[in-house]
């Protein structure tokens, strides 16, 4: 009897196996089918309270006074990208704490601002600190400053020379070396996607600021060669790889020849922006016009030949086109919050806005509770996790499978 309902058990198993095989699968989302949330200027410590007043009297007018200047389109592109204009103090009171903790937290998008520095030391001693012991602040009344590693060769990261220094990994080569060390250990990642902000813009706040060095093609093919050095070709997806056979890497992308989820999983993308400076967008892609050999994508408009990456981060404003270039498969960034007015105001709608558009990367400043500004303003994914179907453009029953 008990050898009979064993062999019962084994027919029932073995037929509810031939039924499950039978059901049609879920379709496999791609790369670009997914919905992440990120951080910006991920690796930020915060300025020091004391620099922000001084650079707030400064900045401030300068501001104002630019914006007045403006007129026609450059007003308008001016408001798209800054559309609450705040006091700079007001726009930059956010920190983060390490990489690694931001995607332990469920981040699989951060932002990574790189300055030229090939000979070393050049942003070692910060202007806005000897502003500060000028005026007789002592040492001790100053929020520390980390200078591991500024005197060696090699690409720097923060936000703003001789002011926005604080960062949690000085060296580009050590925060790569952090983002390794932590796909290491979760193997089985979702796709990670890296912006690199390629700084050049002087902004001389203080007396004997630095004045940064642009970027050239020497710069990029640092930043290249020490994304693959670190992180390694085969944990990146690339534009080659995207490109494929097709003539142009923008006809792979509108031929949603993007990798599947399961193939980028342990993987990271890298996303460069330079701010359409002429100058550093010819340095990364002359000789290269469909990226190839690179190790980023680069921020473009539709229609050109490297076209892949698109930073559209007013999603109120770009309501209708975002949805529409993600159905092309083009890659889109757009922001949950912008200079902090959100999370100032508690509002939710333009990160509401952004989740709807379909904008595979949604970048925020405040994905855990507790900001400079005493409101309950958090950004997290519908649905939670650390990855969703993308709501715009992913297959019927899309599932996210491990």
């Amino acid at each position: 009897m008990k050898t009979f309902a064993i062999g019962l058990l084994s027919v029932g198993a073995a037929t509810a196996l031939v039924a499950a095989a039978a059901q049609p699968q879920a379709p496999e989302p791609r790369l670009n089918q997914i919905q992440v949330v990120g951080t910006h200027n991920s690796y930020s410590q915060g300025i020091d309270p004391q620099l922000l007043a001084m650079a707030d009297t400064i900045v401030g007018p300068r501001l104002a006074a630019r914006m007045e200047t403006l007129t026609g389109p450059a007003k308008a592109a001016a408001l798209e990208y800054h559309p609450n204009l705040g006091s700079l103090s007001q726009g930059l009171t956010y920190r983060f704490p390490s990489l690694p903790a931001q995607l332990d937290a469920g981040m699989r998008s951060l932002e990574i601002d790189i300055n030229n520095d090939p000979q070393g030391g050049r942003y070692a001693h910060p202007a806005g600190y000897a502003a500060l012991k000028a005026k007789g602040v002592p040492d001790a009344d100053v929020l520390p400053h980390d200078m591991t590693d500024m005197d060696k060769p090699g690409l720097k990261v923060f936000h703003i020379a001789d002011f926005d220094v604080r960062s949690s990994c000085n060296l580009f080569r050590t925060c790569l070396g952090q983002l390794r060390h932590w796909s290491d250990a979760h193997p089985n990642h979702e796709p990670i996607f890296i912006l690199v902000e390629a700084k050049s813009d002087a902004l001389p706040i203080f007396p004997g600021s630095t004045t940064p060095l642009p970027f050239d093609r020497a710069a990029f093919a640092e930043m290249d060669q020490s994304i693959f050095d670190v992180i390694g070709r085969d944990h990146l997806v690339t534009p080659d790889e995207v490109r494929g056979s097709y003539p142009t890497l923008e006809a792979g992308v509108k031929a949603q020849h993007w990798p599947t989820l399961s193939a980028s999983r342990g993987k990271f993308v890298f996303l460069l922006l330079t701010a359409f400076d002429p100058v550093a967008l010819a340095a990364y892609h002359e000789g290269h016009p469909n990226l190839e050999g690179r190790a980023a994508f680069l921020r473009a408009s539709p229609g050109e030949s490297y076209a892949a990456f698109l930073l559209m981060d007013n999603a109120t404003m770009r309501a209708k086109e975002i949805p529409a270039l993600v159905k092309q498969g083009y890659l889109v960034r757009a922001r949950a919050d912008i200079e902090t007015y959100e999370a100032r105001v508690n509002d939710l709608s333009r990160a509401n806005q952004a989740f709807r558009s379909g904008a595979q990367i949604v970048s925020t400043d405040f994905y855990k509770p507790g900001n400079g500004y005493g409101t309950p303003y958090v950004v997290r994914l519908p649905g939670g996790g650390a990855a969703r179907c993308n709501p715009v453009n992913a297959p019927a029953d899309c599932r996210l499978q491990k």
